[in-house]
């Protein structure tokens, strides 16, 4: 039984809230709060992604409301500070990822590029949903039980079907106990069940090695 690896498929939310680039500042403001999101799809035509306008493109106007750029790196900046419509207030080229993406590869993006939401778009660029940073973290409230089966199936008797060991998971940690045998495996073991969706960390209770007669 292979591991189940979650894509953004499985915990975006597939209804969005969007956009088009005539949508004025105050507008964009009001649905923000209303939706209680971060960052808002620009649409254009039947459904394509083309920008994204978020919290940060929105407060120039409040920094620079009474004083002027005084640094060459603010000047980009204060331009958005005059902005009244999304088509001027969007950051484009929008940052997007497809929804068979792994969580690891959402998570990435949104550090690379400091954002903490992304619209799901299909081949051809059109709006499917958006995933958040707390979309990401949906896997830890898998319960216990789930993960703990999953790393018997999936980890243990893959990786080690000979050998004597148990795991139970409580809270996301995963401990194996038992005798291993041969401890070369517990990196092995270790990497394996840290890629099973929902675990919060790897700890071992294993029993000493067994060892031969004094001589």
């Amino acid at each position: 039984m292979p591991a189940a690896h979650y894509t953004v498929s499985d915990v975006m939310s597939h209804t969005a809230v969007a956009i088009g680039r005539e949508a004025s500042y105050k507008e964009i403001v009001e649905l923000m709060h209303e939706w209680r999101v971060s960052a808002l799809p620009v649409l254009e035509g039947e459904g394509r992604v083309v920008g994204v306008v978020s919290e940060a493109d929105l407060l120039p106007k409040e920094v620079f409301r009474r004083e002027d750029p005084k640094l060459p790196e603010q000047l980009d900046v204060a331009a958005k500070a005059g902005g009244v419509l999304a088509g001027e207030l969007m950051s484009s080229p929008a940052v997007t990822v497809h929804a068979d993406a792994t969580l690891a590869e959402a998570a990435r993006i949104m550090a690379h590029k400091q954002v903490k939401r992304l619209p799901v778009v299909d081949d051809l660029g059109l709006l499917e949903g958006v995933i958040s940073r707390s979309d990401l973290l949906k896997v830890f409230l898998r319960p216990d039980e789930e993960i703990e089966a999953e790393i018997v199936e999936a980890v243990l008797r893959e990786l080690a079907p000979r050998v004597q060991v148990g795991v139970t998971v409580r809270n996301g940690v995963a401990t194996l106990s038992g005798d291993l045998g041969d401890r070369a495996l517990v990196p092995l073991l270790t990497r394996a069940i840290r890629a099973v969706e929902g675990v919060v960390d790897v700890r071992f209770a294993l029993e000493a090695p067994a060892t031969g007669p004094a001589s």
